[in-house]
């Protein structure tokens, strides 16, 4: 049963859509991310469910009852923002008890909840410190800490993360999700970051231009894509554009090349339908005599040293291609390599294109 639903929310400004009627149910205990670039709404949709704005239409549901038109202070959320947010006059036990003070509850059992909460997020020692004598992680701890003193219904966390170096950055998305399953509270947490949204997630919500492309595990958002949005946005993607020859046969064609596809059984001929392939299930081996089947042949024009991984770019055949392989075995496929890039018929998923127009949206650098 849905615990926090989001009922065809709009919200404008101006001549913005900035939602443009997002429907969301999340059961109790349930962690959802709202994933997407800047612009796309997702800091909206959690202003309107912390109170902080109201929407044009549509409605807020939590446990059963309507919020949407409450007062902020009196809907039970706790909020996480991007800046720390904290009263630079006061230490952390004080900032984290400042909650449970103007609620009157900051005696007595309010006292050792706010010791309990400063463990819990591992400040035990540093509860005397003012916020500049804390480091940044150590800062946004405390703002969990002071949101979850409450013990709001719903705790919401608007790029919470976003300001920390990458050590950091991980290592506190992890303390967030050991505590948010610790407690069982139901979390709307937003971010810009793929791997920050996959990696703690029950749910993703992926939006773009005020809507829900797709939601779903992550699993599913990154195995099976639904929309070219979110092929383009959730991790790396080789993508063809490709006309469906045979939908009995499943063969495509790609800039001349013919290949086959499981996926475009049963699609209809000439359909236009963009071939999606993750870099680690491209196969590449030295070129020798001959083409193998479902492969096109490239030279390798750079690779990427990731550690144990090497993602390697190749061009040819009129497109580019990128596979991630073992350090060691792309060691033997120097930069200006001759290669054949082989493209597994299982492996590859597929989605349908207009008939026109581009196969996908343009995005900002910065948002991919």
């Amino acid at each position: 049963m849905s615990y926090l639903e989001l009922q065809d929310l709009h919200r404008n400004f101006g001549a913005v859509k900035a939602l443009n009627g997002i429907n969301i149910a999340l059961g109790e205990g349930e962690f959802l991310s709202l994933l997407g670039p800047s612009g796309c709404g997702k800091t909206t949709a959690l202003r309107l469910v912390a109170g902080f704005d109201r929407p044009d239409a549509g409605g807020i549901v939590v446990d059963g009852r309507e919020i949407t038109n409450v007062p902020p202070n009196k809907r039970d959320m706790g909020m996480v923002f991007q800046a720390y947010s904290l009263f630079p006059n006061m230490n952390a036990r004080q900032n984290v008890e400042f909650g449970l003070r103007i609620r009157g509850k900051h005696k007595g059992d309010g006292s050792k909840r706010v010791d309990d909460l400063l463990e819990l997020v591992g400040l035990s020692h540093a509860v005397d410190r003012y916020p500049h004598q804390l480091s940044g992680g150590m800062q946004q701890r405390v703002a969990l800490a002071r949101a979850l003193a409450i013990e709001p219904r719903v705790l919401l966390l608007d790029e919470p993360l976003s300001a920390l170096d990458a050590k950091v950055r991980v290592q506190l998305r992890e303390e967030i999700r050991r505590i948010q399953l610790e407690l069982g509270i139901t979390t709307l947490y937003v971010t810009h970051d793929q791997e920050e949204a996959l990696a703690i997630s029950d749910h993703v919500a992926v939006m773009y231009g005020g809507v829900i492309e797709q939601m779903g595990t992550p699993a599913e958002m990154y195995t099976a894509p639904a929309t070219p949005f979110v092929a383009e946005f959730i991790g790396t993607m080789n993508r063809l554009d490709a006309t469906v020859l045979d939908g009995t046969t499943g063969e495509v064609e790609h800039s001349g090349l013919r290949l086959q596809v499981d996926a475009a059984r049963g699609r209809r001929t000439g359909e236009r339908v963009l071939v999606l392939i993750r870099p680690e299930s491209l196969e590449l081996e030295a070129r020798t005599d001959g083409v193998p089947p479902n492969s096109f042949t490239g030279e390798v024009l750079t690779q990427t040293f990731l550690g144990p991984v090497t993602r390697v770019k190749v061009t040819g055949t009129g497109t580019s291609l990128i596979a991630d392989m073992s350090t060691a075995r792309a060691a033997a496929l120097p930069v200006g390599a001759q290669v054949v890039a082989r493209i597994p018929s299982q492996g590859a998923k597929l989605i349908s294109l207009p008939d026109d127009g581009p196969g996908l949206p343009a995005l900002d650098p910065d948002d991919q």
